[in-house]
């Protein structure tokens, strides 16, 4: 689902996928580089955002509702999975959860998975939950 996602997913805050190469047992996947490191680790370093938060949530917002206008649900949003590119420009990155839910975004799912510490209560109560709607909980 990862590399469908991301094939079908163009962003100036998703990284991208370039190219996918394979052998008789494995499969690679090249991927934009990007020399900033994760969100959280920045976070962790300056103490907090401040000045630039309107900026970081911005671009989060509109990768989220990129994702979602596409059919995707994330499952996975975390700080360790915003990475900064070279010109400090915010990439979401990690669609190994990724899932595009059958009919349309309304369609309920019920896996329980992505961080613990960043998971919406629905996930946790085993109770469904719309892909889209879990990540603003």
């Amino acid at each position: 689902m990862e590399m469908d996602a991301l094939k079908n997913l163009r962003h100036q805050h998703i990284y991208q996928l370039y190219h996918v190469p394979e052998t008789v047992d494995k499969i690679f996947m090249v991927l934009e580089y990007c020399p900033g490191g994760e969100l959280f680790d920045y976070i962790i370093a300056q103490g907090r955002l401040s000045e630039e938060t309107h900026i970081t949530f911005r671009q989060i917002a509109a990768a989220v509702a990129y994702v979602h206008s596409r059919g995707y649900a994330h499952r996975d949003l975390k700080p360790e999975n915003l990475l900064f590119d070279e010109y400090h420009k915010l990439k979401l990155i990690d669609f190994g959860l990724c899932v595009k839910p059958k009919g349309n975004k309304d369609y309920h799912l019920q896996t329980c998975c992505g961080s613990l510490a960043y998971a919406a209560s629905k996930l946790i109560q085993g109770k469904s939950y719309l892909g889209s709607e879990v990540i603003i909980h």
